[in-house]
C-alpha cells in the first residue's frame, strides 16, 4: 500500500478544519481528543498516544473495544459529538463486524466523526492488512478533512501525534486572536453599543444558536428573551448579538433599561440609544420610525419587565419600522402580537442519580462557570477529584443559576467548595457580591428578588411568600388547597401566572403533568418574608393536611397494577412529601406524622428513604408530646428497620419484636404480622443463623397474612422463606418459595413484587445451570425496576445479567455491566453480597480466559450513568423505555 507524508502545508489545511467555532467557552474546560483504533494489536500504540494528548495537557477520550463486538454504539456517537480531534490509529485489522452491521466498530467511529472536526491518522507499516481496511484507507486518502501519515514504532506515534497536535494548537490561536482582532475592537463608548462582557460566557452555545436561527428566519418581530433574575438573559443577548451581527448590516444598538421605572420613558430611551434627538419638530415615535426607515437592524431591549404596561408602543414602532427586528430581556413575557417567547433556562448540572465524577463534572456547564470564576479569584483553583462532589452539589443546590453561582464561585478566595457547600443552607447572607461595579439588583441575591418583588401587585406578592411553604416542585391542585383564607383565595389561577409571566414561578411539564416550581433561592426568600410575617406555621399546616390526603388517597395504590404510575406521582412529589412529615412532625401532629409514614411503606422501600424516614421516627420519640400505641409502633419499626439490613443486632430482633407487640395491642394485626416477618429475615443475617426461630417467624408471619388477605406481605415472606432454603441449600424448596411469590406478583400485577420475586426466581435458574432461562427473568425484572426507579431491583438484575454475559463468554459486556452495578451499589449501599455470589464465580472464570477484554469493559462500565448501563444490558429497547429512564 502506497503512503506519504501529505506535508505540512497540506496538514494545515486539515488542521485549521471547524477553526471558526464560537469564543464561548464548552463546559469542557480541556480539548478532547477522541482516539479510535482497535485494542489489542495497538496497545502499546493506544498508550503513547494517551501520553502524547496529556503532554499537552488535552482530554484523551479512549472508548475502549468500540470494534469488538456488541459495541455500545450510542456511548462512542455521543463520546465522538462531544470531541474536538478525531485521531485514528491503524495497523492490520479492520475490527469485528456486529451481526446485522454492515461495517466495523472501527470505521463506523470514522464515518460518525463530523466532517468539520480535525482528523489525524496513523497508519502503521505493515504488509499484512484486512482488505476491508486498505479500502478505509484509500478512501481517507481521498478524503480532504483528513491528515495521514505512516509510522512503524510507538515512539514514533508519540512523536508526531504530539507535533501535529501542538501545531493544531499554534494555528488554531492564530486564527482565534486573528478573529477576536478583527470583531472585538471596541468601539467608542456611548449609548446604543453592545456592551463587551468582562468575563468568559459559559454554556451558552446552544441557546445562542437557537435565538440566532429564531433571528435568521425573520418571521417573529420581537423575540423576548424570558427568565428570572440572575438567569443570564442579558448576557445571552449579547452573545447573540455579536453572533448575529452579520444578520443586519444596517447594525445592532443595545438599550439598557435597568434605570428606566416610568412607561413614558420608552421611547426617548430607545431614540436616545439610536442617537435619534427630540427636538419638538416631530412625534418621537415617528422620527425613530423614520430613523430606521429602510434598515435592517437589531434593537436589544434589556430589562424590559418594569416598563412592561408600555409594550403597545413596542408594537406601533415595529409597525412603522418593518425591517427592524427587537430582542427583548424581560422576566415577564410582554404578551404582544409578533412576540416569540424564548425562555432561558438555569446553566446544565449532573444528574442527581449519577456519582459525582470528574468526567461527569466536565460535561456540566454549570460546574464549568464555578471553575471558571472561581480561578478569576483563586488563579490556581483547579477542579479534582477530592473536591468535584462539593462543586457539583454546589451547582445542584443553586439549580443552576448563573449569577448565584458566580457569587458561590467568589468564595473560594476565603472558603474551600466544602465549606461553600456547608454554607449554602444559609446561602442569602452568604451570597454577597464583592463586586461595586455590578448594578445593585445583581450585588445580592436578596436584591435581586427584591427588585423583582417590588414589582408585583399585593397578592401576587402574597401568594409568592405563601408558596416558599412547597418544596421544588408543586401542583395546581396543591396550591388551590392551601389558598383557603389567604389574600389570594379565589385568585390562584391569576396569581399564579402573574408569577409564571414574571419568572418567578417557573411552570413545566413533568411526567405529562404541568407542575410549578421557584428556585431555591427565591424559595428561600419567600418563607424569610413569611416568618417575618408570623404565617409561616399556619402555612406549614396548610401544606402538610393537603399531601397528607394526598398520601391517603394513594397508599391503596401503591401495591398492585396502579404501582408503577402512583410511584412515579409520588416521585414527583418527593420533596414536599418530606417537607409535609416534617411540618407535621415540627407542628407536633405525631399521630399523623405516625401514619403517614407508615401508609408510605412501600414508597420508601422502593425509592430507598428509610433512612430518612428514620431520622424523622427519631425525633417524633424524642418529643415530650403523647403518641398512640400504634404511633409508638411505627416509630420503632421504622428506627430498626434500616438497622435491619446494615447492622442486624440483638436490639435490632429485640426492636422488631417490641413493634410486633404494640401493633397487636393497637389491634393492627396486619402491621404485627409484617413486623414478626422483618424479625424473621433479620435472624437470617446473623453468622451463626438460628434456622428455627428464623423459620418459626417467618412461617407465623405467612400464615397471618394468608389468612388476613394480605397477598402483597405474604410473597415478601415467601421470599424470605426461599432465602432461608436457599442458606440450607435446600434448592428445591427455595424455588417452590420464589415461584409462588413470583406467582402472586403476577396476578396482582405488582411490579415491585415482580422485581423482587423475579430476581431470585433468574438467580435460582443460574445456580441450578440455567442460564438461558435466568435471562428471560433478569430483562423482565429490570425493565419492571426501571419503570419504578427501583436502584436495588435494578442491581440485582444486571448483576445477573453480567454473569450471564460472561458465562455466554462476551466479557466487554460481562465487565461493563458488572463495573456498572459496583456503582450503583456504592450509591445504595449493598445489603446482600452473598446473594452475588453465583455471579462473582461466573466473571471469576471468564477473567481467566479473557482478563484483557473484561478489564476493558469494567473500565467502561465504572463511569457509565443508569441510562448508558441499560442502553448495554437492553440494546433492543425501545424509545418508550428510554423516555422511563430519562429522569431516573
Amino acid at each position: 500500500m502506497q503512503t506519504h507524508d501529505t506535508g505540512a502545508s497540506a496538514r494545515h489545511d486539515v488542521l485549521m478544519t471547524g477553526a471558526h467555532r464560537p469564543v464561548i467557552r464548552t463546559p469542557d474546560q480541556r480539548i478532547r481528543v477522541f482516539v479510535s483504533s482497535t485494542l489489542r494489536e495497538l496497545s502499546d500504540e493506544r498508550r503513547a498516544a494517551r501520553t502524547a494528548i496529556e503532554s499537552l495537557r488535552l482530554a484523551p477520550v479512549m472508548f475502549e473495544l468500540g470494534a469488538r463486538p456488541h459495541p455500545p454504539r450510542e456511548l462512542y456517537r455521543s463520546y465522538l459529538e462531544q470531541s474536538d480531534v478525531f485521531v485514528g490509529i491503524y495497523w492490520e485489522s479492520y475490527g469485528w463486524v456486529a451481526p446485522d452491521e454492515e461495517v466495523s466498530g472501527l470505521q463506523d467511529e470514522y464515518d460518525l466523526a463530523p466532517r468539520e472536526m480535525p482528523k489525524l491518522i496513523y497508519i502503521k507499516a505493515s504488509d499484512h492488512r484486512d482488505e476491508r481496511l486498505k479500502t478505509l484507507i484509500a478512501r481517507i486518502q481521498a478524503d480532504d478533512t483528513a491528515a495521514y501519515l505512516p509510522f512503524t514504532t510507538p515512539e514514533e506515534l508519540h512523536d508526531r501525534l504530539t507535533d501535529d497536535l501542538a501545531t493544531l494548537l499554534a494555528e488554531r490561536f492564530d486564527s482565534a486572536r486573528r478573529e477576536l482582532a478583527e470583531e472585538a475592537t471596541p468601539s467608542p463608548a456611548g449609548p446604543g453599543h453592545v456592551p463587551a462582557p468582562y468575563t468568559t460566557t459559559i454554556g451558552r452555545e446552544e441557546d445562542v444558536r437557537n435565538v440566532h436561527d429564531l433571528l435568521a428566519a425573520g418571521t417573529d418581530r420581537v423575540v423576548s428573551l424570558i427568565g428570572p433574575g440572575g438567569i443570564g438573559k442579558s448576557r445571552l443577548a449579547i452573545e447573540v448579538a455579536r453572533a448575529s451581527a452579520s444578520l443586519f448590516p444596517d447594525g445592532v444598538t443595545f438599550v439598557l433599561l435597568e434605570g428606566v421605572l416610568e412607561q413614558g420613558l420608552l421611547l426617548p430611551t430607545i431614540a436616545y440609544s439610536l442617537g435619534v434627538r427630540d427636538i419638538g419638530d416631530a412625534d418621537l415615535e415617528e422620527r425613530i420610525a423614520r430613523a430606521l426607515d429602510g434598515k435592517r437592524v437589531l434593537i436589544i431591549l434589556d430589562n424590559f419587565e418594569q416598563i412592561v404596561d408600555s409594550a403597545a408602543e413596542l408594537v406601533r414602532l415595529y409597525s412603522a419600522a418593518p425591517l427592524a427586528t427587537f430582542l427583548v430581556t424581560s422576566r415577564v413575557v410582554l404578551r404582544i402580537r409578533g412576540e416569540r417567547v424564548y425562555e432561558v433556562d438555569a446553566l446544565t448540572t449532573p444528574a442527581g442519580s449519577d456519582p459525582a465524577t470528574l468526567h461527569r463534572a466536565q460535561r456540566s456547564s454549570a460546574v464549568a462557570l464555578f471553575v471558571d470564576r472561581a480561578r478569576a479569584v483563586r488563579p490556581d483553583f483547579e477542579l479534582t477529584d477530592a473536591n468535584v462532589a462539593d462543586v457539583v452539589s454546589i451547582c445542584r443546590r443553586l439549580e443552576g443559576l448563573p449569577l448565584a453561582i458566580e457569587l458561590a464561585a467568589a468564595k473560594v478566595r476565603a472558603l474551600p467548595p466544602s465549606a461553600i457547600d456547608a454554607r449554602l443552607e444559609r446561602s442569602l447572607p452568604l451570597l454577597t457580591a464583592p463586586s461595586r461595579d455590578l448594578p445593585e439588583r445583581h450585588r445580592t441575591m436578596r436584591a435581586a428578588i427584591d427588585w423583582s418583588m417590588s414589582l408585583l401587585p399585593d397578592v401576587q406578592r402574597d401568594m409568592l411568600e405563601d408558596l416558599g411553604v412547597f418544596a421544588t416542585r408543586f401542583t395546581l391542585d396543591a396550591v388551590e388547597a392551601v389558598s383557603t383564607g389567604r389574600s389570594w383565595e379565589g385568585q390562584v389561577l391569576d396569581a399564579l401566572g402573574g408569577l409564571v409571566d414574571a419568572s418567578l414561578v417557573k411552570q413545566i411539564d413533568v411526567g405529562g403533568r404541568s407542575t410549578f416550581s421557584l428556585l431555591s433561592i427565591v424559595r428561600e426568600y419567600a418563607i424569610a418574608r413569611l416568618k417575618a410575617r408570623g404565617e409561616a406555621d399556619a402555612m406549614r399546616r396548610a401544606h402538610a393536611d393537603y399531601y397528607a390526603d394526598l398520601v391517603s388517597r394513594a397508599t391503596p395504590d401503591l401495591r398492585g397494577a396502579r404501582q408503577p404510575d402512583t410511584v412515579r406521582m409520588l416521585g414527583l412529589e418527593l420533596s414536599n412529601l418530606r417537607a409535609a412529615v416534617r411540618h407535621l412532625v415540627f407542628t407536633d401532629r405525631l399521630d399523623d406524622a405516625g401514619d403517614y409514614a407508615w401508609n408510605l411503606f412501600v414508597y420508601w422501600w422502593i425509592s430507598g428513604f428509610f433512612s430518612e424516614v428514620r431520622v424523622w421516627m427519631l425525633e417524633l420519640l424524642g418529643k415530650q408530646h403523647p403518641i398512640s400505641t400504634r404511633t409508638k409502633a411505627i416509630a420503632v419499626f421504622f428506627t430498626v428497620w434500616g438497622e435491619m439490613w446494615r447492622r442486624p443486632s440483638r436490639q435490632v430482633i429485640e426492636g422488631l419484636g417490641e413493634a410486633a407487640d404494640l401493633f397487636r395491642a393497637s389491634g393492627d394485626e396486619q402491621a404485627a404480622a409484617m413486623a414478626l416477618a422483618a424479625r424473621g429475615s433479620t435472624r437470617m443475617r446473623f453468622p451463626d443463623l438460628d434456622m428455627a426461630a428464623a423459620q418459626a417467624d417467618l412461617q407465623e408471619a405467612r400464615d397471618a397474612l394468608h389468612d388476613l388477605g394480605d397477598w402483597w406481605t405474604e410473597a415478601l415472606a415467601d421470599v424470605g422463606l426461599g432465602l432461608l432454603a436457599l442458606a440450607r441449600t435446600a434448592l428445591p424448596e427455595a424455588i417452590d418459595h420464589f415461584d409462588r411469590a413470583a406467582a402472586i406478583a403476577t396476578e396482582k400485577q405488582d411490579a415491585f413484587m415482580s422485581v423482587v420475586a423475579g430476581n431470585n426466581v433468574a438467580r435460582m435458574r443460574l445456580i441450578t445451570g440455567d442460564p438461558e432461562a435466568a435471562g428471560p427473568a433478569y430483562r423482565r425484572a429490570l425493565e419492571l425496576a426501571a419503570q419504578l426507579h427501583y436502584d436495588e431491583g435494578a442491581q440485582y438484575a444486571l448483576e445477573g445479567m453480567s454473569a450471564i454475559a460472561a458465562i455466554q463468554g462476551d466479557a466487554w459486556r460481562a465487565g461493563a455491566l458488572a463495573a456498572a452495578t459496583e456503582s450503583i451499589r456504592q450509591r445504595i449501599g449493598v445489603f446482600d453480597v452473598e446473594g452475588f455470589a453465583a455471579n462473582a464465580q461466573a466473571l471469576a472464570a471468564i477473567r481467566e480466559t479473557d482478563a484483557e477484554v473484561l478489564a476493558a469493559g469494567e473500565q467502561a462500565g465504572a463511569d457509565m450513568s443508569l441510562a448508558e448501563a441499560f442502553a448495554i444490558a437492553l440494546p433492543d429497547a425501545d424509545e418508550s423505555f428510554q423516555r422511563t429512564l430519562a429522569p431516573w
